[in-house]
């Protein structure tokens, strides 16, 4: 039987002000991303969202971003190597602390939004962010956009990867995600997340934006927890993959 893990950013707000709807989407996926601090997330969200993720049984990622709250960590930052392995480093070991303290197993490192994207074209940025992965816990699994140089990284450093695509965003041909600068970046219609998935998964296969068919591994899918229609669009998407006789679960760890 095929399977598939769902992921969700999670925890992406800061002191009063909430973003998402994280304890809804929570009984549907198999995977959290909870955001460190950068570009969302203080000590008391940090610790609620590993709490109440724990409390569902599902596995607790790191979600580092670049140091922008303002934009989100959304916008491209100049930034060396040795900076991006130092702030996954600070942020890893922050939210590790957290998970640590709750007696649970921090499983998965994946990068947020702007630095994401950055590592997923440079080869130099995506290695030292898997060596600082490696060095922090060689078992956790690194998850980065299907086919980029991040899932290159990863792989060449030694750590399990987890190839994602993208249930909520659309394509271009070469595999990268359309910037959201674009009006035709983000999946808003349920159908279409639906019917993206299920050939992604089923068929390897995602059709761009410019209308081609491009070849896709998916061993995760991403829901942006921030999404306006996050909630319905994890129910739709997990009852879709399970009538297909796919098995949503999370990534399995080597030990």
């Amino acid at each position: 039987m095929k399977s598939v893990d769902l992921n969700c950013d999670l925890g992406e707000s800061f002191g009063a002000y909430r973003i998402g709807r994280d304890e809804e989407i929570l009984p549907y996926i198999t995977s959290a991303n909870i955001a460190c601090g950068f570009h969302a997330g203080d000590p008391g969200t940090m610790s609620r969202t590993v709490q109440l993720v724990l409390k569902h049984g599902v596995a607790v990622g790191a979600h580092p971003g670049l140091q922008d709250l303002a934009g989100f960590g959304r916008r491209e930052m100049k930034l060396s190597p040795r900076e991006a392995y130092e702030l996954t480093v600070y942020q890893v070991g922050a939210l590790w602390g957290f998970v640590r303290a709750e007696g649970g197993v921090l499983r998965h490192v994946k990068p947020h939004g702007a630095l994401y994207n950055m590592a997923a074209a440079s080869s130099a940025l995506a290695e030292a962010i898997a060596e600082a992965v490696y060095r922090i816990e060689p078992e956790l699994i690194l998850f980065g956009l299907a086919g980029s140089e991040l899932i290159r990284a990863g792989n060449k450093a030694g750590l399990l990867t987890a190839s994602e695509v993208f249930a909520d965003r659309t394509y271009l041909s070469d595999g990268s995600l359309t910037p959201r600068s674009r009006p035709e970046a983000l999946v808003t219609d349920e159908q279409q997340a639906r019917h993206q998935v299920l050939r992604m998964v089923g068929e390897g296969k995602m059709r761009s934006i410019s209308g081609e068919d491009v070849a896709i591994t998916a061993e995760t899918i991403c829901l942006h927890g921030d999404g306006l229609h996050a909630v319905e669009f994890a129910v739709a998407i997990r009852s879709s993959l399970e009538n297909a006789g796919i098995a949503v679960q999370r990534i399995r760890a080597r030990v």
